[in-house]
C-alpha cells in the first residue's frame, strides 16, 4: 500500500514538471513575442506567467522532499527525485529570465526596431526550441532528443557572439544608442542563459535515464 501511494506520488511529480515545463515555455515565448512586437501587454503577461512558476517551484519542491522523506526511493526513483529537483531550480530561473526580458521590453518602446538585429530573433528562437526540446525528451523519456538539445546550446552561444559584435557596431555608428545597445546585450545574455539552463535541463533528463551526467563529463 505505501509503494502504491508512493508511485502516485512520483507520478504527481512527473506530471507537475510537464505542467511546469509548459508554464515556462508560455512564458518566454511571450517575452519573446513580446520584444520582437515592442508589445507591453505581451510583457505583463510574461512577467504574470513567471509568478505562476514561481508557485509551481514550491509546490513542486515541497513534493520532492516528502517523497525523499517518506522512505528510501530505490536507485532509480532517487535518479528521478533528485534531477527533479534541479530541473525545477533551472525551471524557475528560465521563469525569472523571461521576465527580465519582458522588463527590458518596457525600455525599448523607442528602440530600433529589433528586426534590424536578425541574430536576436535566431536567438530567441534557438532558445526556445531548445527549450521545448529539453522538456520533450523528459516528457518522452528519449535519450537522444536530450543529446540533440545539449549540443544546440552551441547554435545559441555562436549566436551570442553575433549579437555582441552587431551591438558593438551599434554603438561605434552612433554613441547616442549607448543604453539602448545595453538593453539588447541584456536581452541576448537572457536568451544565452536560458539556452544554458535548458541544456542543465537535458542533462538531467539524461541522469535520470542513464545515471550518466554527459555534459559535466564533456567539460572534463
Amino acid at each position: 500500500m505505501m509503494r502504491k501511494s508512493f508511485d502516485q506520488q512520483l507520478e504527481a511529480l512527473n506530471t507537475g514538471l510537464i505542467e511546469m515545463g509548459g508554464l515556462i515555455e508560455n512564458a518566454i515565448s511571450l517575452a519573446s513575442s513580446a520584444l520582437m512586437e515592442k508589445n507591453v501587454d505581451k510583457a505583463a503577461e510574461a512577467t504574470r506567467c513567471d509568478h505562476e512558476v514561481d508557485e509551481k517551484e514550491r509546490e513542486l519542491e515541497a513534493l520532492c522532499l516528502k517523497l525523499l522523506l517518506q522512505q528510501q526511493p530505490v536507485a532509480r526513483d532517487l535518479r528521478f527525485i533528485s534531477s527533479a529537483l534541479k530541473m525545477i531550480t533551472d525551471m524557475e530561473r528560465i521563469g525569472d529570465q523571461a521576465a527580465d526580458i519582458a522588463e527590458i521590453t518596457r525600455h525599448l518602446a523607442g528602440a530600433p526596431d529589433i528586426h534590424q538585429y536578425p541574430h536576436i530573433p535566431r536567438m530567441a528562437q534557438s532558445a526556445i526550441t531548445m527549450l521545448k526540446m529539453a522538456i520533450d525528451a523528459f516528457v518522452r523519456r528519449d535519450l537522444a532528443l536530450a543529446q540533440s538539445a545539449i549540443r544546440m546550446d552551441d547554435v545559441v552561444d555562436d549566436l551570442f557572439e553575433q549579437i555582441r559584435g552587431e551591438i558593438i557596431e551599434l554603438i561605434h555608428r552612433d554613441p547616442t544608442l549607448g543604453e539602448q545597445a545595453i538593453d539588447l546585450m541584456m536581452v541576448a545574455k537572457y536568451f544565452e542563459r536560458i539556452g544554458d539552463h535548458a541544456e542543465n535541463i537535458a542533462d538531467w533528463v539524461v541522469f535520470s535515464i542513464t545515471g550518466e551526467h554527459l555534459h559535466t563529463q564533456g567539460r572534463q
